[in-house]
């Protein structure tokens, strides 16, 4: 049997550089040799986003248009809809009686997004459970390799805690244990040079973006702020221009001869910005392009969107059913076949 693998995102926000380095092009791989579910985790992103619900929604489709305009291939990877998806609530609450509330508070991806939100003593409980909830993401279709950043590999943690407990408590195999998958690229600082690329902080390039908006964001990125003039020596270190150049450039070679120019001095910052342009906007203009022919087609994307997630809500079913098998819970295909069990 093929592996399975479980990715999404949260639907907050457009997707970025950062997502398509980092988790997208690594999905295009997956998906030609492992049976992919790709989740928009649209209940997930309610955590934070509760007093908004319209920024989640209004996202879904987009998020959606993103994956099919880099090449995610609904033939090869089911795109569900998490809030469509009763079984992952249900798996959810089964698992809340596996995990205690000082664990919880001690998942090290927990404590730390708690203090970039800054919730203090006001830490919703949806998003204190929240490694439950995406315990039962991983484990609804029975995925075993779960593509995530290192911030994440508690969360893989604590999804196997759940997993082994299970199994162990109500004497069964039915759940598997799941597999991190790091990312080949390191984590894209955004345009500012000073966090990740974020949209709350303005400081990443979108899929979406037009020519124009991607030159004017390459135009404001950060470089070395004592390169004052041309004939500056400068430095590429922390220089965000070439930080993006190791990554997305292919002519490594002519990467390094800028970076001895730069360096040496006689080498101005837009002579490189304008080469980034170019080796971005090679990159962007074929999804540009395809994302304006699925925005004119959204019956299209709405239908992959259905398919999708019926395929996952058929897995789903599948492993609820197990699940309340080993649980000696009723559920109705028992209940119909075994009556007695339940006398």
């Amino acid at each position: 049997m093929k592996k399975v693998v479980l990715t999404g995102d949260r639907p907050s926000g457009p997707l970025h550089l950062g997502h398509y380095v980092g988790s997208l092009l690594s999905r295009l791989d997956l998906q030609e040799t492992l049976e992919q579910f790709v989740m928009i985790a649209d209940v997930q992103a309610l955590t934070d986003n509760y007093e908004n619900p319209k920024k989640v929604s209004s996202n879904i489709l987009q998020v959606a248009i993103d994956y099919l305009s880099v090449g995610i291939d609904p033939a090869k990877t089911a795109i569900c809809i998490q809030s469509m998806i009763p079984e992952i609530a249900e798996l959810t609450q089964f698992y809340l009686n596996l995990v205690t509330w000082n664990r919880l508070k001690h998942n090290p991806t927990v404590k730390q997004e708690i203090v970039q939100k800054g919730f203090e003593d006001s830490v919703p409980a949806g998003f204190m459970i929240y490694p439950v909830s995406q315990a039962a993401d991983i484990t609804f279709v029975r995925a075993t390799v779960v593509p995530v950043g290192e911030d994440q590999l508690p969360m893989i943690e604590q999804t196997n805690e759940i997993v082994r407990k299970f199994n162990r408590i109500y004497n069964t195999d039915v759940l598997l244990e799941a597999e991190a998958l790091l990312p080949k690229c390191p984590r894209l600082p955004g345009i500012d040079g000073k966090a990740k690329m974020s949209k709350s902080l303005g400081n990443g390039i979108y899929l979406k973006d037009s020519a124009d908006e991607l030159f004017k964001k390459i135009k404001q990125m950060y470089t070395d702020p004592s390169h004052l003039r041309v004939e500056d020596p400068g430095k590429v270190e922390g220089n965000m221009v070439f930080t993006y150049l190791d990554v997305f450039a292919k002519d490594k070679a002519k990467v390094e001869e800028l970076k001895a120019h730069y360096q040496r001095g006689g080498l101005g910052d837009m002579t490189v910005k304008k080469y980034l342009m170019e080796v971005l906007n090679e990159i962007l203009l074929p999804i540009r392009e395809r994302r304006a022919e699925l925005e004119k087609d959204i019956g299209y994307v709405i239908d992959v969107l259905k398919q999708g997630t019926q395929k996952a809500r058929e897995r789903g079913e599948e492993t609820i059913s197990l699940v309340k098998s080993a649980m000696s819970i009723c559920h109705e295909k028992q209940l119909l076949a075994h009556p007695s069990d339940f006398l």
